[in-house]
C-alpha cells in the first residue's frame, strides 16, 4: 500500500510543534528551578509537576515523529498545553514576580498558546478521504493507477 504523503505546510507545522515541545521538555530538566517559579502556589509539588510535564513534553515530541503514534501524541500534547494554562494565567495575575519578563510578553503567551493548540490539532489530525480523491484510490489500490 502506498503511503499517503503529508503536505509541506503540515510538515512545517509538525516540525514547529516537535521543536516547541522537545526544547521545552529539555528546559524542564535544565532549568527546573526557573520553571518551578511559574507553577501557581495552589498546585502541589511544583518540582514534580515540572519534571512530570517535562517528561510528557518529550514523550509527545518523540511520538510526533512516528506516524502510528502521531495522533495520540497530538492529543496528549493538546491536553498538556491546556493543563499548563494556569501557569500562564498565574504569571499575568502576579507580574511583579516575573519582573524580568515584559508585561506584553506575558499577554502574548495566551494567543500563542491558542495558536499552538490549533497547530497541534491541525498537523496531527487524521487525514480523511472522501472516497472521490485520486490520492485515496492510489493509497488503497496502487496497482490500478500506477504505471
Amino acid at each position: 500500500m502506498a503511503a499517503v504523503s503529508m503536505s509541506r505546510g503540515k510538515l512545517v507545522g509538525l516540525v514547529i510543534v516537535f521543536l516547541w515541545f522537545f526544547v521545552g521538555g529539555i528546559a524542564h530538566f535544565v532549568a527546573t528551578e526557573t520553571e518551578m517559579k511559574i507553577v501557581p502556589p495552589y498546585i502541589p509539588w511544583p518540582r514534580a509537576a515540572v519534571l512530570i510535564s517535562g517528561v510528557f513534553e518529550l514523550l509527545g515530541a518523540v511520538g510526533l515523529l512516528w506516524r502510528p503514534t502521531r495522533r495520540a501524541a497530538g492529543i496528549g500534547l493538546f491536553l498538556l498545553t491546556l493543563a499548563v494554562t494556569p501557569c500562564h494565567v498565574y504569571m499575568l495575575q502576579r507580574p511583579n514576580l516575573f519582573a524580568a519578563i515584559p508585561i506584553w510578553a506575558l499577554w502574548l503567551r495566551l494567543p500563542i498558546q491558542v495558536a499552538l493548540l490549533a497547530l497541534i490539532a491541525w498537523c496531527t489530525r487524521r487525514e480523511r478521504h472522501d472516497g472521490n480523491s485520486l490520492s485515496y484510490y492510489r493509497a488503497i489500490k496502487p496497482s490500478r493507477f500506477s504505471s
